[in-house]
């Protein structure tokens, strides 16, 4: 049984030293934005921006786009049946600015989910042949749309997203929002992902994404994943799928993003989408979450199982010291990377405690069909589209 136990603490450094290599090989091929060549040109950029009950953060987002140095944008907001004072704010910045266009969203069709539905409206109503669709709790650096657009042509991509640097006020955001950037950053081998013909590795960020319109019309818009709540990954999946081009970026000097302010909007936010991440595919899912549970508390129950005085091998306690040693660079390069405090590493055993129980609750809403989001139901995941 020790040997085994030994043999089991070994396979934890082994997996640990593997995802530091793709964290180190992502911190190449994860580019800033920012680093690509000006085009001669700006073509027509329709920037795309669906807004329900986002009162507090709509007019932040437009002013700062309408900030932007991008030559030629249309901004298109949608009001998706918000009951707060959203309308009310986007109407007011319309009469402000000829740029700014709102439209009043149609009715939800059956089978739709809501952010989809608008956004599939927005893109209807675009003119162009760019579309960019943003988050209204995102906001902008004057050069960020031109930047993105030059990275797209120089990287001759259909599509690119970008990760903002993410603000995080309370505990339950400092524990919960790295979490995201952790686990592409240090489990995403992007050099790969972005030739293999592997749908899967496929990823990117909904709250930016620049398509060119040809390939958006493509791959089916959010009609084709009208269903899937992550449809940021879907859309991705399924351009990758067709052999098409994709790109992430690291945006963190010029995009910001505050997507919580509380537990409450920290849990809703996640239990929505962490089991969709996963394709609706429960025993991976669950195997998943149970791997990084052993693999970042083991170590520190061997240590703690010596302080008590319980049978430890000194091999043990030693195995259990270099395993927290690279869990806790690894989580550091992140935090460093993507802008957030490196204190906040240390809080790592209780940031993937919190996000094991965030996943479990996203397991049984999705699946009982209790699950949430502005005041919506999302009904019961039953399948998932690719």
């Amino acid at each position: 049984m020790a040997a085994f136990w030994i043999q089991h603490q070994y396979s934890l450094l082994v997996f640990l030293g593997v995802l530091l290599c793709i964290a180190l090989s992502n911190g190449w091929a994860w580019r800033r934005l920012g680093t690509h060549p000006m085009p001669s040109v700006f073509p027509h950029l329709a920037v795309l921006i669906p807004v329900r009950n986002e009162e507090r953060n709509i007019a932040d987002c437009v002013r700062s786009l309408l900030a932007q140095d991008y030559p030629d944008f249309e901004l298109l907001l949608l009001d998706d049946a918000s009951h707060d004072g959203s309308a009310r704010v986007m109407n007011e910045l319309a009469s402000q600015d000829g740029r700014v266009r709102v439209m009043q969203g149609e009715p939800l069709p059956l089978g739709w989910l809501g952010k989809h539905w608008a956004c599939h409206q927005l893109a209807q109503a675009a003119r162009g042949d760019f579309l960019l669709f943003l988050d209204a709790d995102t906001r902008y650096q004057p050069q960020a749309l031109r930047l993105a657009m030059a990275a797209l042509l120089a990287e001759g991509a259909d599509l690119i997203s970008v990760f903002p640097r993410q603000k995080v006020g309370s505990w339950a955001e400092r524990l919960m929002v790295p979490v995201m950037h952790w686990g592409i950053f240090s489990f995403l081998p992007l050099a790969l992902a972005y030739h293999l013909p592997v749908p899967a590795l496929a990823v990117s960020n909904g709250q930016f994404m620049l398509f060119r319109r040809s390939a958006y019309e493509q791959i089916g818009g959010h009609a084709a994943v009208r269903q899937n709540i992550a449809d940021d990954r879907a859309l991705t999946r399924r351009l990758h799928a067709q052999g098409l081009r994709w790109r992430l970026l690291d945006g963190g000097d010029y995009v910001y993003c505050h997507m919580y302010r509380n537990f409450r909007e920290v849990y809703e936010g996640f239990s929505k989408s962490l089991f969709a991440f996963f394709d609706y595919n429960a025993p991976l899912f669950l195997f998943v979450w149970l791997w990084l549970l052993v693999l970042f508390w083991e170590p520190w129950t061997v240590l703690a199982l010596g302080w008590m005085g319980i049978a430890v091998s000194a091999v043990n306690i030693t195995l259990a010291v270099q395993a927290i040693l690279l869990s806790l660079l690894l989580w550091g390069l992140t935090y460093w990377r993507f802008g957030y405090r490196l204190y906040l590493a240390l809080c790592y055993p209780c940031s993937i405690l919190l996000a094991v129980m965030i996943a479990l609750s996203s397991l049984y809403l999705t699946l009982s069909g209790r699950g949430t989001w502005k005041g919506r139901r999302l009904g019961r995941a039953l399948h998932s589209q690719r």
